[in-house]
């Protein structure tokens, strides 16, 4: 799920979201403030915030837990939720989606990195996860080699429990120390 602010009746804002072959459509009436509101069963939240309360640490661990009410577990039961920023501030969200064929599942930030990807972002800011429990949802060790493609080694990464509160706090060199990227292969 990939959503855009956009201005509605009088000028408040609201999630818009159009699906044409089962794929979102981002808005073409984008507010400047770069603001987002993610639906959740409590409603919209954090609507209409500035860019710097956007970029907020609140702002991605409430996309987080939002977005893993939303998983798809009937299998595991383990629900988990990822937000993050790119570069230009843009906010991503996805959750962990599984099949029958158990390798064939997509991880919550595979989700949210392939969102950033198709919507033109090639540069991770910021990094949220949110599993169930008290013990933090790390990536797995394939979620960490991708969060490496787009994601710099002093990458802030938050684990987070439904309640957001902040379980661990690591960055991407702690979490993939010595790891294989783009410039070992000549294309940074």
């Amino acid at each position: 799920m990939v959503g855009s602010c956009s201005a509605g009746e009088e000028g408040q804002s609201s999630m818009y979201r159009e699906y044409r072959h089962g794929a979102p459509v981002p808005s073409s009436r984008s507010l400047p403030c770069c603001s987002f509101a993610i639906r959740s069963d409590r409603g919209f939240i954090r609507q209409d915030k500035p860019r710097e309360a956007a970029m907020s640490d609140d702002t991605l661990i409430d996309a987080a837990i939002a977005v893993r009410t939303r998983a798809y577990a009937p299998y595991s039961r383990f629900l988990v939720g990822a937000a993050l920023h790119d570069a230009d501030g843009h906010l991503f969200i996805g959750c962990n989606t599984e099949n029958a064929a158990y390798p064939e599942g997509i991880c919550a930030e595979g989700g949210a990195i392939s969102a950033m990807v198709a919507a033109g972002g090639r540069r991770i800011a910021d990094l949220v996860i949110c599993g169930g429990g008290d013990r933090p949802c790390a990536p797995c060790g394939g979620c960490r080699q991708k969060i490496r493609e787009f994601g710099a080694p002093g990458l802030r990464i938050r684990m987070v429990n439904p309640s957001g509160d902040v379980l661990l706090v690591r960055t991407l060199a702690e979490l993939l120390p010595d790891a294989f990227g783009p410039e070992d292969l000549g294309a940074a």
